[in-house]
């Protein structure tokens, strides 16, 4: 990726399209956001494989995010937590976190942080 230098910011063109990132969500997103972002959707997609590879029918997978930053030490997250709402027909609990493990063991974004944030995840079946 090769990142040039706005007024405030930075952009980068991918794929998909043109990535702003600034420090000021007014000019594109925050780091910790887009790091956030990656570490959940990596984990929900991984996730969503595991499941589809089970046999288990899922008609809707959401999360949200809450995240605790260290303000003293440079405002680092510290911790994420993933919190899986599955929508889907005679889900098994026990499975299903049983899914949950795998997948933050195959997330490869979950992985690379591993043992500097911590990540928690739970989950709900709606």
């Amino acid at each position: 990726m090769k990142f040039e230098m706005k007024e405030v910011g930075f952009k980068t063109n991918v794929e998909y399209g043109e990535l702003h990132v600034s420090g000021n969500e007014e000019y594109g997103f925050r780091p910790y956001q887009l790091m956030v972002a990656s570490i959940a959707v990596c984990s929900g997609g991984v996730l969503r494989t595991i499941l589809t590879k089970k046999k288990m029918v899922i008609e809707d997978l959401s999360f949200s995010t809450e995240v605790v930053r260290n303000e003293k030490e440079a405002n680092r997250i510290e911790k994420i937590h993933i919190h899986y709402s599955i929508k889907g027909q005679d889900l098994d609990p026990t499975q299903v976190e049983k899914a949950i493990h795998l997948a933050s063991k195959n997330c490869p974004m979950a992985q690379s942080v591993k043992g500097s944030i911590e990540i928690v995840e739970t989950f709900e079946l709606v």
